[in-house]
């Protein structure tokens, strides 16, 4: 009896133990409202370490979960997070719908907030009809961003962007310069710039330049896509960036958010909007001025922008959503400076006639229509109507202003077009696939005029209208053209890990000049002496096919790899075609630019604390377009020569890294986070296979050796705050790698190092306060030589800035 009663005790104390280091596993799929797993979305219990990431399939699995109660939250970028009660006592399958609508279901509480990104994560392999598997992408979260929003801060908000090379305009960030791997900056030309899916470039196929950028207290998220996008974005080289608008919030039925921002120089800038759900009806409208005078002379400018939209919801799976864009600025343009100038004083103006304007009228009408589970459809018909006024001075800057009349040059764009996709998910043995096939039509007009404008001597400076508008205008021009396109890609899952991405495009291009171009004359006083118009008609149509493929190796969410290639193809552009501008010259046998794009790499986030991707990269252009420099041979005058120069080449490495430090020394979760992050780029960009010596092996124009940037991010409760450091090395401005020209359009951009210090503190819930240093050890660099406006010459950056930002939300 004595024996037993010890076995019976030492089983208690055994089953006792036992039980309380008993653990279990819970599992489950995450999915959208189609019955799509939601790849790469955030699985963890509030405040435990238990944390897990979804595979590609939604599918995701939490270990050795000690018994009691917890709650349960999924989160993913682009979606709502979800939380819910529960207790553990046994494994447990868990499936969790995650959706943009709000419900109260069996105690699942739906919030408004997402996860913390600390500004940057990266798209899922699906995203509504869009299929970003097996490619390098980055998006950028604005609301996790410590940044001067009120200037669209580029060095600040796309910091976590590995290799892009930024020109600034103006510290206003009035208009947008970003280009990656070596492509050329000037107004995000060498991507494809999209608002909400949809174009809002001046003339996406023959002249795809961005005057109007998204305010980024209007986005809520930048999307970018690199050069394998261009099967399903457009064929060129760059990629894809789009720019995703705010919507109204979901939780009531009106929000009211205004922002006051003052700063350095008379700057000040008002943004309010107003948004909400109304039943079936969400809405949401902007407003923002924007004005200043500028660090140098003759800089003031002032800014309107304004946005509104509507979605209508008749059932859970179709919206029809309408959006209007309008936009119109004017800015006093200082000029450029000669190098001996910007050594002497980069403060100064040598020019104070010179003005811009432009106008942005952009509309759209989205359908997105949940056929079934397995079918989804979107369709996207936008249009534009919007102007671009240039008034100044163009001779060289390294000759006084004459004060008479000046160079006019007015653009005129009415373009529209529709892009519509279908996105079917079906199985192959039991792994899901997603076929995404998509039609394109697109049809632009630009009326192009360039002539005489008046002196601005008497009257206003800014007058925008011709003196004699058709005798002796420098050249007059419509530029009809038209695209169809279709493409396909499919993402073919072999498995649960690897996946094969395939993909194909047609374009059908055609685009047309009809107009006339002057010979024109002058004497020693700038009088016209002899004047000819010659007439020009040319219509180019072009058919082709480009292809391409994507790998993805998901192993786990701390390891994933990927690697494409694609053909990419840029046709020439009205600014191909024929110059006025003393500083640059067309070749007249300029030819479309064609070649491909090739990406490795391999990223991954281990559970929230360490984030990076680190790729190689290859662009090849059979016939890059670039510049050259050539002298007359009569006035001995310098100038820009646009052609095609030969065969590039670039390689390179993209790298990015950011690591939680306080996760290694705190015991338990907080909400003090310590992160620092680093951004390398490496880039060797080449002309090779040239038969021109003057060219071969030079470097690429534009394409700097090495972009590096680092920084830290601190929040604590609600305080955030942010440090950067920003490091371009040295880069050429043409083909011939010149160093110095009297005229300061082409010549070396020096390496330069920027710093920028920002904080946020959130006063209650209805007020916060946001400030910003700006070029925060005050260094005098540049990064752009212009050939035309903002210059000609050397544009030099602003100096050391302040700026403190008070918002309200209602």
């Amino acid at each position: 009896m004595k024996r037993f009663f010890i076995m019976s005790c030492f089983m208690l104390i055994f089953i006792s133990i036992k039980s309380v280091a008993q653990t279990f596993t819970l599992k489950g799929i995450v999915k959208m409202a189609s019955g799509e797993g939601v790849a790469n979305a955030s699985v963890f219990l509030n405040n435990t370490a238990y944390v897990v990431a979804c595979d590609t399939l939604g599918n995701y699995r939490l270990k050795d979960v000690k018994s009691g109660t917890y709650t349960l939250t999924v989160s993913a970028v682009g979606y709502r997070s979800v939380s819910r009660p529960l207790t553990v006592n046994s494994n447990a399958t868990i499936n969790v719908l995650l959706s943009e609508s709000i419900h109260q279901l069996n105690a699942v509480k739906i919030k408004a907030e997402q996860e913390n990104t600390f500004g940057v994560t990266r798209l899922k392999g699906v995203e509504g009809t869009n299929i970003n598997e097996g490619k390098k992408s980055e998006v950028i979260v604005l609301s996790d961003l410590v940044a001067n929003q009120a200037t669209n801060n580029s060095r600040q908000i796309y910091a976590k962007v590995a290799g892009l090379n930024i020109w600034e305009n103006d510290g206003a960030g009035i208009q947008l310069g970003i280009g990656g791997r070596g492509l050329n900056p000037n107004r995000v030309t060498n991507f494809n710039t999209r608002q909400n899916g949809y174009d809002i470039s001046a003339d996406a196929l023959g002249y795809p330049e961005s005057y109007y950028s998204p305010p980024a207290e209007l986005t809520d998220r930048i999307e970018i896509l690199r050069g394998a996008s261009s099967l399903q974005y457009g064929t060129q080289f760059g990629g894809l960036i789009n720019f995703k608008l705010k919507e109204g919030t979901v939780a009531k039925p009106i929000e009211v958010t205004s922002r006051e921002t003052v700063g350095s120089w008379g700057f000040f800038n008002t943004t309010n909007s107003i948004g909400g759900t109304l039943k079936k009806v969400q809405y949401y409208t902007f407003f923002q001025h924007k004005t200043g005078n500028g660090w140098r002379p003759n800089s003031e400018f002032h800014v309107n922008t304004a946005y509104a939209a509507t979605t209508y919801r008749p059932t859970e799976k179709l919206a029809v959503t309408i959006q209007y864009t309008y936009m119109d600025y004017l800015a006093h343009q200082p000029g450029g400076l000669t190098d001996a100038e910007f050594a002497a004083d980069p403060h100064q103006s040598v020019r104070a006639r010179n003005w811009f304007k432009v106008n942005w009228n952009l509309g759209a009408v989205l359908l997105d229509y949940q056929i079934n589970e397995h079918l989804r459809f979107n369709s996207r018909f936008f249009g534009l109507s919007a102007g671009r006024f240039a008034l100044g001075n163009l001779d060289y800057i390294n000759r006084a202003d004459p004060g008479t009349a000046r160079d006019l040059y007015k653009d005129k764009y009415t373009n529209y077009g529709n892009e519509s996709r279908i996105l079917y998910t079906y199985k192959i043995k039991n792994n899901p696939q997603n076929l995404l096939v998509g039609a394109r039509y697109y049809r632009g007009l630009t009326n192009r005029q360039q002539g005489v404008g008046n002196s601005g001597s008497t009257g206003d400076l800014s007058d925008f209208s011709y003196i004699n508008s058709n005798e002796y205008a420098y050249s007059k021009y419509t530029f009809p053209n038209s695209n169809l396109s279709f493409f396909a890609e499919n993402i073919i899952r072999i498995n649960s890990k690897l996946s094969v991405v395939p993909g194909v495009r047609f374009e059908n291009i055609i685009t047309k000049a009809d107009g006339f171009y002057s010979l024109i004359n002058r004497d020693q006083a700038g009088n016209i002496i002899y004047y000819q118009q010659i007439q020009e008609n040319r219509i180019n149509s072009r058919h082709f096919i480009i292809g391409g493929i994507g790998v993805s190796y998901f192993q786990n969410p701390a390891i994933q790899v990927y690697g494409n290639v694609s053909q990419n193809y840029r046709a020439i552009n009205f600014n191909d075609i024929h110059s006025v501008n003393p500083n640059i010259q067309v070749d007249p046998n300029l030819q479309d630019e064609k070649g491909y794009t090739a990406d490795l790499g391999m990223r991954g986030n281990l559970s929230g604390v360490f984030n990076y991707d680190v790729s190689l990269f290859t662009i090849n252009y059979d016939n890059r377009i670039g510049t050259v420099q050539k002298s007359d041979p009569v006035t001995f005058n310098v100038y820009r020569y646009r052609t095609n120069v030969s065969q590039s080449r670039s390689i390179g490495l993209e790298s990015f890294a950011e690591l939680e430090l306080l996760h290694f020394i705190r015991k338990k979760v907080t909400d003090t986070k310590l992160s620092v992050f680093t951004n390398l780029a490496l880039i060797d960009a080449r002309y090779i296979n040239s038969s021109e010596p003057a060219y071969q092996n030079k470097k690429v124009e534009i394409a700097p050796n090495m972009i590096f940037k680092t920084g830290l991010s601190y929040q604590r409760n609600q305080f955030s705050a942010s440090y950067q450091l920003s490091y371009t090395s040295e880069q050429f401005t043409d083909a011939t790698n010149a160093v110095f020209t009297a005229n300061a359009i082409d010549g070396l951009v020096p390496a330069y190092t920027v710093m920028d210090l920002s904080a946020y503190y959130k006063l209650s819930k209805i007020f916060t306060l946001q400030g910003s240093a700006n070029n925060l050890a005050n260094q005098r660099y540049f990064t752009r030589r212009a050939d035309s406006y903002p210059g000609p010459g050397i544009i030099p950056a602003d100096a050391r800035s302040f700026f403190l930002t008070v918002q309200v939300r209602l």
